[in-house]
């Protein structure tokens, strides 16, 4: 045992002789070298460089070991500002020190996601460069429209992040205080209100549509790039109604700036118990709870994808962001890419099926 600033550490010695006469033979710190058998620890390339017949074999494993090699980049395919963004931000705080380097937040907002969805289904498959994907990237959007990448050919699934419920907001300025009056107000003005949009085929645009084809009123849709400058013109009252995710809408309830009327889901929420369901209210066939994940291009190697799931799942059971992001009004959930897997094909199949019943189909034009 050999006494040190920074506590114990144990070494075998093997020695030839005894008392003064003794000479050191062989010595071997074993903490060390338990640490290497057992895989933890891995000694450079240089220390026992690999035969030319197993260098493919250890460069490969050296690879893995090393992932990451470089800053991480999580690619949002909205406005820095909004729901996605901020939970992204909020993700990466911890995701950094877990994988042992910088995962930044790249947002590429425009063309509705697809900017952000196709440079990411085009990276480099080795685990750096990911994507913030949701309901809209990889749910509504392909139903809607024909798309330059494919939602789940060319992704690798890494894990969920959690869901929001959706809301009816307007601007508290509005003289509506239900989705009765609001239907009225529609049918009896004298000229068009309008419907903040996030972008064609995400859940502001999706879910206006449907209030509009089973109320039968009329709204003119409002564009912008993403929930953030979309919700900030409707709590200023430039424009009248939004379906934002609870996450995008907090601050604003809670500034007072908007007013919910419903919820678009199956259920009343703990955090809103006095918010009635859209079908509670009269208005049927308008439920979306949105949902967000993380993915890496198709054919990202699994020991990356399996690492990064392991990462993120253990962000989303630290005490401090489930508080956070339950505060936000969204819920974690954990899962394994494959759970990821099944939620998307099942997303399809759903959303397909409902623009198709819907109509909507026909009516969406993408200028990319």
């Amino acid at each position: 045992m050999v006494l040190h600033p920074a506590g114990q550490i144990d070494v075998e010695v093997t020695l030839l002789g005894v008392g003064v006469q003794a000479s050191v033979q062989s010595a071997a710190l074993v903490r060390t070298v338990r640490k290497i058998m057992q895989g933890v620890l891995h000694l450079p390339g240089y220390v026992f460089p690999p035969t030319s017949n197993d260098a493919p074999e250890a460069a490969t494993a050296q690879g893995r070991r090393q992932f990451p090699q470089k800053e991480v980049h999580i690619i949002v395919p909205t406005s820095a500002g909004g729901g996605n963004d901020t939970m992204a931000r909020t993700l990466t705080r911890k995701l950094g020190p877990l994988l042992g380097q910088s995962v930044v937040v790249d947002n590429r907002a425009g063309a509705n996601g697809t900017i952000a969805s196709e440079y990411v289904a085009a990276a480099r498959a080795d685990g750096h460069t990911l994507l913030f994907g949701y309901i809209a990237t990889h749910g509504i959007n392909p139903a809607l429209q024909k798309l330059r990448y494919d939602p789940v050919a060319d992704f690798s699934p890494i894990g969920l992040i959690g869901y929001s419920p959706t809301l009816l907001v307007v601007p508290a300025e509005l003289p509506v205080h239900s989705v009765e009056e609001l239907v009225r107000l529609l049918r009896s003005s004298a000229t068009r209100l309008s419907y903040a949009s996030a972008g064609v085929g995400t859940v502001p645009h999706f879910a206006a549509e449907l209030f509009k084809l089973q109320t039968g009123t009329q709204l003119q849709r409002v564009d912008f790039s993403g929930a953030a400058p979309a919700i900030a013109d409707v709590a200023s009252g430039l424009v009248q109604v939004m379906f934002p995710s609870l996450f995008t809408a907090q601050p604003y309830l809670r500034s007072g700036k908007l007013r919910a009327l419903a919820v678009a889901g199956a259920s009343r929420l703990p955090a809103l118990p006095e918010l009635p369901t859209l079908l509670q209210a009269g208005v049927p066939g308008v439920e979306l709870t949105q949902w967000y994940a993380l993915f890496a291009p198709a054919k990202t190697p699994a020991p990356v994808v399996r690492q990064l799931n392991t990462a993120l799942n253990a962000v989303l059971q630290d005490p401090e962001i489930v508080a956070r992001m339950e505060a936000d009004g969204a819920r974690v959930q954990i899962s394994s890419p494959g759970e990821l897997h099944d939620l998307l094909m099942a997303e399809s199949e759903k959303w397909q099926g409902v623009v198709l019943q819907a109509g909507l189909r026909g009516e969406v034009v993408v200028e990319n």
